[in-house]
């Protein structure tokens, strides 16, 4: 359920704000979100998920799964993104070739932004999840992915960003950007608060610790936010206090059993459609909503039009995008996986942290894994779980 809200506040902030920044001939919207908030929210419920569903099978079986999930769409994205904008873009705008579709597909945008500028700027939380989950996999088989060494292993993540914080903030030089960057490390505190909010709903951290981890990620998120401008440092509290209070709301959501039930039925069965393709959404939306709300200026429709025409479009092109090519591939993939490639040292047996049985949340809707922000932050639903947020 929130995730739909997420990721329908990244498509408001799109389509409203950054659509005539990017593209100023766009006539100005009537209304503006500009506050970045959908995309930081979608990766705290991504870890959160990513928590609930690490155990259920073998850490190989896990990794492969969550990378049949979200590369296979993202892939497909990207070229489809890469033909409208080559093909179907005004030809005052930017025209990306062979070399800008190997970039992205090779996720390159977050390491040498300036040479391999992003097709879609949603791609940017597509590396940051496929780390994070690649870290879930190794740390549950080692020591620290239970217990004591859990535990030091998050305050470590949340507070080494912190602490190398004034080498960002000084103009660091470009390799120590790159790697920061290119793993995702800025943006670290969203994860850790996705897994923090999971231990405590699951009685894994006591009240006190839960307070100060949370604390902690939150001022991660200040200090990650800070912009030095002409006039001295900026922070856009807007939006912070936005992705404040969404965290809140994912605390009450994984403590308040089955909190949806005050939600009218057709809105609720809305609002889970929209999470079941979150991703595709999420992935899809912007560019190519760009170009179709330039084309319809140029045939005289509004900004109200186009902005409905770029949502009824990312919710078109994002559903097809779930039921031809996420679902489909997750699918064939891991039939692969556990028919050919499984590796003779994994155990058929699951390896788990938390019983579902166990878990205080009483899910009313299967996950997408993928999330956007970025998946996320978004997909198709995850077996065997129901989940909200």
């Amino acid at each position: 359920m929130l995730r739909c809200g997420f990721v329908l506040l990244v498509v408001a902030y799109h389509a409203t704000y950054v659509a005539p920044v990017i593209h100023p001939e766009l006539a100005p919207r009537p209304f503006s979100f500009s506050h970045q908030v959908g995309a930081s929210l979608l990766l705290v419920v991504s870890a959160y998920f990513a928590c609930a569903t690490v155990g259920r099978h073998s850490s190989a079986r896990y990794w492969w799964g969550r990378m049949a999930r979200l590369v296979p769409a993202f892939l497909a994205t990207v070229v489809l993104t890469w033909v409208a904008v080559r093909y179907l873009a005004p030809a005052d705008w930017y025209i990306p070739g062979k070399r800008d579709l190997v970039g992205n597909l090779l996720l390159l945008g977050n390491w040498r932004p300036q040479e391999f500028p992003f097709l879609d700027g949603s791609y940017w939380t597509l590396p940051l999840q496929l780390m994070a989950f690649t870290v879930a996999a190794l740390m549950w088989r080692s020591r620290c992915g239970r217990g004591r060494g859990l535990r030091v292993a998050l305050w470590v993540a949340v507070l080494l960003p912190l602490g190398l914080w004034p080498v960002r903030a000084a103009g660091p030089p470009e390799a120590y950007r790159m790697v920061v960057d290119g793993f995702g490390i800025h943006r670290v505190h969203l994860f850790i608060a996705g897994v923090a909010i999971w231990m405590w709903a699951n009685g894994r951290l006591t009240r006190p610790h839960f307070v100060a981890l949370i604390t902690t990620c939150l001022l991660g998120h200040v200090m990650h936010t800070l912009i030095l401008g002409p006039n001295g440092w900026s922070e856009d509290w807007t939006a912070t206090i936005g992705v404040f209070c969404g965290i809140a709301v994912i605390c009450l959501a994984a403590r308040v059993p089955d909190w949806d039930r005050w939600i009218p039925g057709p809105l609720r069965l809305t609002a889970r459609w929209v999470a079941g393709i979150s991703y595709g959404l999420y992935l899809i939306h912007q560019t190519i909503g760009y170009v179709l709300m330039r084309r319809l200026q140029d045939f005289g429709a509004g900004p109200l039009e186009q902005t409905a025409t770029m949502l009824a479009a990312g919710l078109l092109l994002g559903w097809l995008l779930t039921r031809v090519i996420e679902r489909p591939a997750h699918r064939a993939l891991m039939s692969f996986y556990d028919h050919r490639a499984r590796p003779c040292w994994v155990s058929h047996r699951p390896w788990r942290l938390l019983p579902v049985s166990e878990s205080p949340i009483r899910h009313s809707a299967q996950p997408s894994t993928g999330e956007s922000v970025n998946g996320h932050p978004v997909g198709a639903p995850a077996p065997a779980a129901r989940a909200n947020p």
